[in-house]
């Protein structure tokens, strides 16, 4: 059951998969009534876990000098609930978690301003009727209702809203009421997140069955408030069935994450066996850059790191980072790299992996050929994208014997993909093409980071915080990666499923520590101590 649970967790459709999943249920002979009572009574029962009836209502017309009693009244809310309806099944859903909450001792209004219903959700309409519930074709009499349950639109829409629903959706975000919607945000286009002219502002959205892609989509996060996906047991066959000739969308979870961390280890085991990472960063301007980099590759256990950075950097690397082997190399009159200076009898291929970048500036543009040539696992971020962008030709990376990972973020991937258009509308798209074109793993930050292998395969993060949008963050996911990576060099994991950890870490950290320190307080040396701190805290609660 659990196995079922984690792959159900991890799959994304689009609503076309979707539809196809759906009709394959259908066609076998799940009739589309019993499916929408089974769906609408698990919404009814997480509605009532988290808008539980007034303790007033549970015992109205009952008398009671409880002050306990009493107390329980004021703390909870309560119990009137608009319910907005519309044409389709989604509406049919709807009506069906009206008429549920109201045989639980909720009141319940309802607004559906359409004509012409699907012949299910018309019947389950005349039947709440005939139950006495109010219903309206306005939205005012739903005002003063304490929580709207949104089942107007579910997934598929992609026209945009027009009026008189555009004006109601508009008149009851401004209300600022809690909203719990059913599926996805009515207005929310299922497979980019976009507003179609406008859509509702969740504080709940419920998904229905299987992860719609929108849900992870960075223009989406306005509007979908806590999201948490409703599983009712569609088969797995079927929902193979339809996705193994597409190519892999899947969710980052926990337990993916910790499928790879810690990287396993044998009880013998000794420094350059758990991988030696070189970080190549850093400029006199920018130290700081190699600093919270390096910091971020410690954080990820790898067993031997060391640094290459300005000879001016030298003293100031070996105070924050003592365990590190730091390389001095000569530096331009600007104080960035002129060249590698590797120690004796050391090249490139000496290391488990490289990453190069953060703080690097262009001036050292001549030193990205040098580590694009060598045949170690290659991370490039900040300045190393930069002058990679410059030099417009991807051949190289393609031609390269081991895997490249670019972590940029919207401004670089725009300049190394100028001819990959809408990259902040459709990421998921863009980055996957982005990985065809270059042969790369790329990994395009964002709220949800998604990542991408040049086979088409696509991981995306669900979660994350705005405490990370804040310089230096990119740095410390760099060495991260990049530590893992040289861990990984050995063992058999993929490389983007190590990406997908790193991603997955790094916004965890930041998550934990936002929670601790608020969202203000994350600075990026901040976020490297809680990169230890997340994993003790997970592992600790994760059965072995």
């Amino acid at each position: 059951m659990k196995d079922r649970q984690e792959q159900i967790a991890q799959v994304i459709v689009t609503a076309q998969q979707m539809h196809e999943i759906e009709k394959r249920i259908f066609t076998a002979g799940m009739p589309v009534v019993a499916l929408m009572e089974k769906v609408a009574g698990l919404i009814a029962r997480r509605v009532q876990d988290i808008y539980p009836l007034s303790c007033q209502q549970e015992n109205k017309g009952k008398a009671s000098s409880s002050p306990s009693l009493r107390l329980a009244s004021l703390r909870l809310p309560p119990s009137h609930v608009g319910i907005l309806v519309g044409p389709g099944h989604n509406g049919g859903d709807a009506l069906v978690v009206a008429r549920e909450l109201y045989f639980r001792g909720y009141e319940v209004l309802i607004y559906c301003p359409f004509s012409k219903l699907k012949e299910l959700t018309s019947q389950h309409l005349q039947y709440s009727k005939s139950l006495g519930l109010p219903c309206y074709d306005s939205i005012e009499p739903l005002q003063d209702c304490d929580l709207l349950i949104d089942g107007l639109f579910g997934f598929g829409l992609e026209r945009t809203l027009t009026d008189p629903i555009a004006t109601a959706i508009n008149q009851l975000n401004e209300w600022h009421k809690p909203i719990i919607s059913i599926d996805l945000p009515s207005g929310l286009h299922t497979d980019t997140g976009e507003v179609l002219g406008t859509a509702v502002r969740a504080t709940h959205t419920f998904c229905l069955g299987l992860w719609k892609l929108g849900l992870l989509q960075d223009e989406a996060l306005d509007y979908i408030g806590k999201a948490e996906l409703i599983d009712f047991d569609f088969p797995l066959a079927d929902i193979q069935a339809v996705l193994e000739n597409s190519p892999s969308t899947k969710r980052i979870t926990k337990t993916t994450a910790l499928s790879t961390l810690p990287l396993p280890r044998p009880p013998v085991t000794h420094k350059y066996k758990e991988g030696h990472l070189l970080l190549i960063c850093g400029s006199r301007r920018y130290s700081g850059g190699a600093i919270l980099t390096g910091l971020g590759a410690r954080a990820s256990g790898v067993g031997m790191l060391s640094i290459a950075v300005p000879e001016s950097l030298k003293s100031i690397m070996v105070a924050q980072l003592p365990e590190a082997l730091i390389i001095g190399c000569p530096e331009t009159e600007s104080g960035a790299i002129a060249q590698l200076q590797l120690p004796p009898k050391t090249d490139l291929s000496s290391f488990s992996a490289i990453a190069c970048g953060p703080g690097l500036t262009r001036d050292a543009s001549p030193i990205l050929q040098e580590v694009l040539d060598s045949t170690s696992p290659l991370l490039l971020d900040a300045d190393g994208l930069n002058i990679l962008a410059e030099m417009r030709n991807f051949q190289t990376l393609q031609k390269r014997q081991e895997v490249t990972v670019l972590t940029p973020h919207a401004g670089e991937f725009k300049r190394l993909f100028p001819d990959i258009p809408d990259a902040n509308h459709h990421r998921v798209k863009a980055t996957r093409e982005a990985a065809a074109q270059s042969g790369a793993v790329v990994l395009l930050k964002g709220a949800r980071t998604v990542i991408a292998n040049s086979q088409g395969t696509v991981w995306i993060n669900p979660e994350s915080t705005p405490a990370l949008g804040r310089g230096g963050s990119g740095d410390v996911l760099t060495g991260l990666i990049g530590g893992l990576l040289a861990q990984a060099s050995s063992k058999k994991i993929s490389v983007e499923e190590i990406v997908a950890t790193g991603a997955w870490w790094h916004s965890q950290a930041a998550i934990l520590a936002a929670q601790e320190r608020t969202e203000l307080g994350v600075d990026a040396h901040t976020l490297t101590n809680y990169l230890s701190a997340v994993l003790a805290s997970t592992l600790g609660n994760f059965p072995a």
